[in-house]
């Protein structure tokens, strides 16, 4: 969906989901409620974009994660304590922002987890505070692969993939379908050079040539100059890297010129908040897709669309899942280390499986220890105007990978993670 079309009487500025919290409560009886009374609750503070180019995909990990925080309060909280969320707009590309919040929710919130951000840049730049003051810090949906390649941090986690993964996963679908010569459209800041990076190392295997491409800022609404400069070098594929709002103007601009008659559009990462921003006739190309919610069969994913078409009234994407999961690890984490203690929790989350009902997928999502990188599924395919499974199909999925199989090694990443003495 674009950022327009998500109601923003739902989301404040900085929630605390005091209410969710007490109402599951209540539903475990008295004695829960006098146990939760007498301790303070555990605080998780999420620093997401809510506004700018990255407010829809950042306002649907904050569902994600409202779901979590209903489903873990009413399991007894973590460890017997309530939860509460409490949520601060990043925005979407001001690191200063971004910075200023998370040090306002660890130090004067105190929270005991850090969650965020959608923005890899942002991401790297709060992973610094989170590691400086020792808090457990979950990365969402930034994917850059720095933040748990050659600057991860033993307190930092992901749960959605490094960018060379991403590509690994999609190339050999974009050469055997689209063709092996590339133009790129590239956002101008970190999460955009890797997963070019990425393209270009997995493409160079496969036998790709570039044959141009163009830096585009943060926040650009019109395209007409790059798209110009792509079909004048007569690519088989102009490769579109942006997001958000930006990789709606990109490739709905693209199809206004008609380019998609004469080349492919096509990339890396695709969301379906884009696909739903996108008219049907602009729902073209190959990408792939880090979780989707129309999995036939895979036990939980039915309950958790579910869950979260009654909050939204519109089925989860993966953002939202990102969010889910991201909130459901701390619980997790804490469940495991009997602990509040940062380093405790980290070390138990060491080659940790998320269960079936957190993972949503066919195969065992973990977190590869050394690095603190989630290895999950990813959903290669097509963008489509509408699929079999209704309005809301808009990727028809041909394959799904293994993450162990395209994910780089724990060598290749770059990690060499430092614990405190």
């Amino acid at each position: 969906m674009s950022a327009r079309s998500f109601s923003d009487r739902n989301i404040g500025r900085r929630t605390v989901l005091k209410a969710a919290a007490a109402a599951s409560v209540l539903q475990l009886g008295a004695p829960f409620i006098r146990k939760a009374n007498a301790a303070d609750a555990v605080k998780i503070g999420l620093d997401n974009p809510l506004t700018g180019t990255f407010a829809a995909v950042g306002k649907n990990e904050l569902v994600g994660c409202q779901l979590a925080v209903e489903q873990i309060n009413a399991k007894g909280g973590i460890l017997g304590r309530p939860v509460e969320l409490l949520v601060e707009d990043s925005t979407s590309g001001d690191a200063g922002t971004a910075v200023q919040k998370a040090r306002k929710l660890i130090e004067r919130d105190k929270v005991n987890f850090l969650l965020g951000n959608v923005n890899s840049a942002l991401a790297l730049a709060m992973a610094q505070v989170s590691n400086e003051k020792g808090v457990l810090h979950v990365v969402p949906g930034g994917h850059t692969d720095a933040v748990t390649g050659a600057t991860c941090h033993w307190n930092v986690f992901r749960i959605c993939n490094p960018t060379q993964t991403e590509a690994n996963a999609v190339t050999p679908a974009l050469i055997k379908t689209m063709g092996k010569k590339w133009y790129f459209i590239t956002p101008d800041y970190a999460f955009g050079h890797t997963l070019q990076a990425g393209l270009e190392k997995a493409g160079t295997k496969a036998g790709y040539v570039k044959v141009g491409g163009d830096l585009t800022p943060l926040g650009t609404s019109d395209f007409s100059s790059y798209l110009i400069k792509a079909q004048a070098a007569k690519p088989d594929v102009i490769i579109v890297l942006p997001q958000g709002d930006d990789m709606i103007n990109c490739i709905k601009q693209a199809v206004q010129f008609g380019l998609e008659k004469r080349v492919h559009l096509a990339g890396g990462q695709q969301e379906l908040e884009a696909l739903e921003g996108l008219p049907p006739e602009a729902r073209v190309g190959t990408w792939v897709f880090e979780w989707y919610w129309n999995q036939p069969g895979v036990p939980h994913v039915a309950e958790f669309v579910a869950a979260i078409k009654k909050k939204t009234g519109r089925v989860p994407t993966a953002r939202t899942w990102f969010g889910f999961a991201a909130t459901w690890t701390c619980a997790l984490a804490a469940a495991n280390a009997k602990s509040l203690d940062a380093v405790k929790m980290a070390k138990a989350l060491q080659g940790f499986k998320l269960p079936p009902e957190v993972a949503l997928m066919p195969d065992a999502a973990y977190f590869r220890a050394g690095q603190n990188q989630l290895i999950p599924n990813l959903y290669v395919g097509n963008a489509q105007s509408k699929g079999s499974a209704g309005p809301d199909d808009l990727f028809n999925v041909t394959q799904v990978v293994k993450g162990e199989e395209v994910s780089p090694t724990l060598e290749e990443s770059g990690c060499k993670m430092v614990w405190p003495a």
